[in-house]
């Protein structure tokens, strides 16, 4: 039941969003305008602290990759609040769906969107300069798709649990703005000042992002990415525990 239930959840949810792919174009157009209009400019950088011995692009798109599964995800909870608003999601948890299948589906759905914006961003990675193996480009979507995964049970859970648009738009901006900045998505933090590199370590998405760019640099058994993966692994038990409990709180 519940494999049925994600796989007709997914299905339903991704026809709504190829109904709409003003939409997928919309989510990437922003990381596309930073690979493009800011990208340029780290050449400038090589050789600065983060960027040694190191292809200044190598750092900036795995950022820029973390960037984009954090803002493709987030705001998904806002299609579960129309659900919940028409009546669809009440319909749906007093019917024999099961709930988890319920938001496996959706983010799936979401997963699949990330992955398909994330290659497009590295085919245009590559065309601007950047040299990565395979097999760093296949690591990093793994991650990626855990990030996406992670970020989109936290969004459907707070949506649920906040019932309203405004409110959880408000949430979004207060909670992914500092989030994302202290994380070092565009610049390695050991640019920064000294009490700044001691706020980003109290971020999770900092040693999420050094461990893509580890990844990416194919050091997949270097602390920065192990310690990334379990990083990963821990915001995703918690988010999914978290979206899955809303759900219930909602049904109850």
């Amino acid at each position: 039941m519940r494999v049925r239930t994600t796989w007709v959840m997914f299905l339903r949810s991704l026809r709504f969003t190829l109904r709409k792919p003003s939409l997928l174009i919309m989510g990437l157009l922003q990381p596309v305008l930073y690979l493009a209009l800011f990208g340029p400019l780290l050449n400038g950088l090589a050789g600065a602290p983060g960027f040694t011995g190191r292809n200044t692009w190598a750092v900036f798109v795995p950022g820029l990759l973390v960037q984009q599964a954090v803002f493709s995800s987030i705001f998904v909870g806002i299609s579960i609040l129309g659900d919940r608003r028409s009546g669809a999601l009440d319909r749906m948890t007093v019917s024999e769906a099961d709930g988890l299948g319920l938001l496996l589906g959706r983010i799936c759905r979401d997963v699949v969107v990330l992955m398909a914006q994330s290659a497009l961003l590295c085919a245009g990675a590559f065309v601007a300069g950047l040299r990565v193996s395979p097999g760093g480009v296949a690591a990093i979507l793994l991650m990626l798709a855990a990030t996406g995964l992670a970020v989109a049970a936290f969004s459907y859970g707070m949506a649920l649990r906040l019932q309203s648009e405004m409110a959880f738009a408000q949430m979004v901006n207060l909670f992914t703005l500092p989030v994302v900045l202290l994380s070092g998505v565009l610049l390695p933090m050991s640019l920064a000042p000294t009490w700044l590199r001691y706020l980003s370590k109290a971020n999770p998405m900092t040693h999420v992002v050094a461990g893509t760019r580890a990844v990416f640099a194919g050091s997949y058994t270097s602390a920065s990415a192990l310690t990334g993966i379990g990083v990963v692994g821990a915001l995703l038990l918690f988010a999914c525990l978290f979206g899955l409990d809303s759900l219930r709180r909602t049904e109850s």
